[in-house]
């Protein structure tokens, strides 16, 4: 039997489901089940709505400056067991322990305490006219929302929603991945410790097809924000539009990395782009899962790149020393097995990788795959146009900055790029070229919460981060008076 037994938060106390249905959760690392969660239903998602349409209100009403304090309460809760937190991350989700702990965990407290401190200096417009009146806009939370957040940065992108909803005065209704819920589950737990009002937070835990369906058709909640794949992002807006619901869709992506020959290419930089296409198995939207390298350097630059992957340690994702964890579950290390086979049938090579590992062990039954580079596949082959979303890049060879252009926006995806050169011309040109939301020169995963996320294409639609998560949870209402 496992031994962790999670919870709903629904008006302020821990619940169990309604139903009393439970999912097994598995740690990847072995394949074992160590817990279980609700399997919730349309009707918890009724109770938490009902509950947060009766905190929402007063809510609303409290001063900014307060709710900012129970934000950064929460997160000092958070910060105090970090070890703990980052320990649980890495046994639901498979990522090596060191990454949770230096970025999982520190980032969701990150995303608490900069909310907190954005919403209370945040001020509206106000115009005078000629004509004797003054308009001025306010900015009122939109009530009950909510919050869907995926497996693959589970307590990261959990509260990259919830603060600032909770920061904008809305009261929540969260559901986080049921393939990765205890983390969540423990933030729960501490809001409670924190003093949230009952039915300010709200975490309904649960399958997408029940629970997650159930939050976006509810008449009750006004918006919903989602991360997540692009086939899930298209059911959800079909899903809200009959009611013209607010939606915040952060997809998928195929992201570029290109590397011109004049980039620097020290150790530090090559480090980076390695890392930029397997830090988290590769199981991040923002990875560079297609490398672009002028011919000129090629040879060279593919000889150094292919050392330094090979040398990624896959293993214990509690060892110090691990690079690469195990996969989040069996269906997606199938999925990423059988992409891999597609390469080849297309006609890849394989450069190195392209074989799940056995470890030995305890960890035989997990579920590990090779870091894997593919070469000798064109831009428009199926393996360099869909989301793999694991250990997975493609090699591409390009000419000249207009062929490069073309190839990286030469997808239905438009989340990040990133791209290396020395010329301070070709950054400024390229950069306003490329059509992603997000593009990096020199550097990788380099994020400032003040600045607007998303996509564009089958990446998304609307922007999360700073004032724009913001404007997304409230409603800006024009006032006119004449004098």
């Amino acid at each position: 039997m496992p031994n962790l037994r999670l919870a709903n938060l629904i008006d302020g106390r821990l619940q169990a489901p309604r139903q009393e249905r439970w999912l097994d959760v598995f740690e990847p690392a072995t394949g074992a089940v160590f817990a279980q969660c609700p399997d919730s239903s349309a009707e918890d998602v009724d109770f938490a709505v009902a509950a947060a349409q009766r905190a929402a209100p007063a809510w609303a009403s409290t001063p900014a400056e307060q709710r900012a304090r129970l934000l950064n309460r929460l997160a000092d809760l958070i910060e105090a067991r970090l070890d703990a937190f980052a320990a649980l991350e890495s046994r639901d989700s498979g990522k090596p322990l060191s990454l949770a702990r230096s970025l999982d965990i520190p980032r969701a407290v990150s995303n608490l305490r900069y909310f907190a401190a954005a919403v209370v200096p945040w001020s509206s417009e106000s115009h005078a006219m000629e004509l004797g009146a003054i308009n001025y806009t306010l900015r009122q939370p939109l009530g009950v929302v909510g919050c869907i957040s995926p497996w693959n940065l589970p307590l990261y992108l959990f509260t990259w929603k919830i603060a600032p909803a909770l920061a904008a005065g809305n009261a929540v209704v969260a559901k986080p991945s049921e393939i990765t819920p205890c983390t969540a589950a423990l933030l729960g737990e501490l809001s409670i410790e924190t003093g949230f009002p009952a039915g300010v937070l709200n975490i309904v835990q649960g399958r997408g097809p029940t629970v997650g369906q159930a939050i976006v058709e509810h008449r009750g909640v006004k918006a919903v924000s989602f991360t997540g794949s692009t086939r899930t992002g298209a059911q959800i807006a079909a899903a809200a539009a009959p009611q013209f619901k607010k939606v915040s869709l952060e997809l998928g992506g195929k992201n570029p990395a290109i590397v011109f020959a004049d980039a620097d290419l020290g150790d530090a930089n090559l480090d980076t782009i390695v890392r930029s296409g397997f830090a988290n198995q590769g199981e991040i939207c923002l990875c560079g899962s297609r490398l672009l390298v002028q011919r000129s350097i090629y040879d060279s630059f593919r000889a150094r790149y292919l050392e330094r992957v090979r040398a990624l340690r896959v293993g214990d994702p509690g060892d110090a020393g691990t690079d690469l964890g195990a996969l989040v579950s069996r269906e997606h290390f199938d999925k990423v097995m059988a992409c891999i086979a597609q390469a080849r049938a297309e006609g890849g090579q394989v450069a190195c990788g392209g074989e799940a590992l056995a470890l030995p062990g305890a960890l035989s039954g997990g579920w590990y795959v090779a870091p894997t580079v593919i070469e000798g596949l064109g831009p428009d082959a199926v393996t360099n146009q869909q989301e793999i979303f694991g250990p997975v890049v493609s090699l591409i060879p390009f000419d000249d900055e207009e062929e490069a252009i073309a190839i990286a926006n030469g997808t239905g995806y438009g989340l990040a790029a990133s791209f290396w050169t020395g010329d301070l011309a070709r950054a400024h040109r390229v950069a306003s070229r490329l059509d992603f939301g997000i593009v990096w020169i020199n550097c990788w995963l380099l994020r400032d919460l003040r600045t607007p996320f998303g996509g564009t294409k089958q990446s998304g639609l609307g922007r999360e981060g700073g004032v724009e998560a913001l404007r997304f949870f409230t409603e800006p209402k024009n006032v006119c008076i004449r004098y």
